[in-house]
């Protein structure tokens, strides 16, 4: 799984827009039947709250679709590509009008204690999801100092079961959504959100903090968004 490709569906106005069960499904089955596919994550909003963070507003949807090539992908999200059944009309019509945004990016997993998920009955697992959109002064030396000390930090959150560092790759795709360039984005798992609340208010989140003060200059600052999260495979 060393490639995702990320659709966002953010709302433009301050309502409690929600995608519907029904919609859900739609999507659920057609990303399930995606040749080449190796798993995904569907995503909907959750709440928790951050010591450091403010509570900003989650995106109504999210989609991390992974694959093992970067060809194979692109074949999914090509002219005609088996995606392309997302942007037909009579989908995704319980958030039509949301602000939509994709990309494809490599996918650097890292090691947890214990990455068995116990999520109870009637449960979802909850990710925290982070995006940077901006830039680095020196993306080289950015990265580096990332992937060498933030992730190890993150690994003493209590009950971690997963972690991803997200990075830009040029890619080919026709999905008739915004296309986006985030410089980095991250993604941390929970059996729950009272999981990760317990994370956000731990020890190890001062110690994140702490850890991140020492990151090199970048400029976009970044967004931080709980999301229960639908585990789908082949």
């Amino acid at each position: 799984m060393a490639f995702a490709y990320l659709a966002f569906f953010e709302s433009s106005d301050d309502g409690d827009l929600a995608i519907s069960e029904a919609d859900l499904a739609t999507v659920a089955a057609i990303i399930k039947t995606t040749p080449g596919l190796a798993s995904a994550n569907l995503y909907t909003p959750e709440t928790t709250n951050d010591m450091y963070n403010k509570v900003e507003r989650s995106p109504v949807l999210g989609l991390q679709l992974y694959f093992d090539q970067l060809t194979t992908l692109e074949r999914a999200v090509g002219p005609s590509g088996h995606l392309q059944q997302l942007a037909a009309f009579d989908v995704l019509t319980s958030i039509r009008g949301t602000k939509a945004t994709q990309q494809a990016m490599y996918v650097r997993p890292f090691p947890v204690d214990d990455g068995k998920l116990r999520t109870g009955d009637g449960q979802l697992p909850c990710s925290y999801v982070v995006h940077y959109p901006g830039l680095a002064g020196d993306m080289n030396a950015w990265l580096h100092h990332y992937v060498s000390h933030h992730p190890q930090v993150m690994r003493t959150f209590p009950d971690i079961r997963q972690i991803e560092v997200l990075s830009r790759v040029d890619w080919c795709g026709f999905l008739p959504w915004e296309r986006v360039n985030h410089m980095q984005r991250n993604r941390v798992m929970f059996d729950n959100p009272v999981a990760l609340q317990t994370a956000l208010q731990s020890p190890a989140r001062v110690a994140m903090r702490e850890d991140f003060k020492t990151l090199p200059p970048f400029e976009g600052g970044n967004s931080h968004f709980p999301m229960a999260t639908r585990i789908i495979v082949p």
